[in-house]
């Protein structure tokens, strides 16, 4: 439980995101994993992002531990009815996998299959009061589970960047009462937003943040997740940076090593996320100076008694 040891001691966390595989190898994906060993404190497994078909997040997850990695679950709503979302929660507690971001999920029509029929009887926050009852021992119809209670450490997304700041305020406030013990944001780019966020949501809630780190690829690649990512907000300026450089892929890691820089003043982490180029996150913790930080933390809370 390195991600949760960090977080409740107040340590500075990082995580990093990998996708599964369009397919039924997790070869590469696997091996991108491998190379954040020592880096990182917990590498997250999306579920249906943007409502593409890729592997299970669940079986991945499992296939991290056995590789010696720790593992976040990512748990989508969309979906899967509440006897689907209990029985993915038990099975990730009998795997061994413990930490779980319980999500509602992108919508249907955001993907490549807009005629699938989504299911979305839960969302995150009521997927975060089932976590809890499963951690309290009770069974979800009546009495108590009769093998004893789950240890998951559930933890929810949240988007510093929100339009609407009474609305973000009364959904964290919303996650962290139903059980939510840590956040991770969405992609940051504005870092007043990020420290405004903290101060006055996270902070007075108790909830450890760990703010979103997106790697950009070029210009084009920024203006597309503007296009078609919702809530992402790139500045132009950062659009602009990109076009003029020379080398816009070491571009986008200078920019994501500044941002982590940045955050790690602001949050008590940092969530790095580089889709289809995940090979890139030990660079951008390099560059960052933090990558021998996160060595010693991850050896300082592993040496720890359990």
């Amino acid at each position: 439980m390195l991600l949760r040891q960090a977080l409740e001691s107040g340590q500075f966390a990082i995580t990093a995101e990998v996708t599964p595989p369009r397919g039924g190898d997790p070869s590469r994906t696997l091996a991108v994993a491998a190379q954040l060993r020592g880096l990182v404190h917990a590498v997250n497994v999306t579920d249906g992002s943007r409502a593409v078909m890729r592997m299970s997040s669940l079986a991945l997850c499992r296939l991290l531990l056995d590789g010696g990695l720790e593992p976040v679950l990512q748990l989508a709503c969309r979906d899967r009815n509440r006897i689907a979302l209990q029985a993915e929660l038990l099975g990730a507690h009998a795997l061994g996998i413990r930490n779980v971001l319980c999500l509602t999920g992108d919508p249907v029509g955001a993907g490549d299959q807009p005629g699938a029929r989504p299911v979305n009887e839960l969302e995150a926050v009521r997927l975060l009061q089932l976590l809890g009852r499963l951690n309290a021992g009770l069974d979800p119809v009546e009495g108590l589970l009769p093998d004893g209670p789950t240890a998951l450490f559930p933890g929810a997304a949240a988007d510093p960047q929100s339009a609407s700041w009474s609305g973000l305020r009364a959904r964290v406030a919303r996650k962290q009462a139903a059980g939510a013990r840590f956040l991770q944001t969405q992609m940051v780019m504005n870092t007043e937003a990020l420290r405004r966020f903290c101060a006055e949501i996270s902070e007075p809630l108790g909830l450890p943040v760990l703010a979103g780190v997106f790697l950009l690829k070029s210009a084009r690649n920024a203006a597309f997740i503007n296009r078609v990512v919702p809530g992402a907000s790139i500045p132009q300026s950062i659009i602009d940076r990109l076009s003029a450089s020379a080398d816009p892929a070491a571009e986008g890691v200078a920019i994501a090593a500044e941002q982590v820089r940045s955050y790690s003043g602001i949050a008590q982490g940092v969530h790095l996320m580089a889709v289809k180029a995940e090979e890139r996150i030990p660079r951008i913790l390099a560059e960052a100076g933090v990558s021998a930080l996160a060595s010693s933390l991850l050896t300082e809370v592993s040496s720890r008694p359990h």
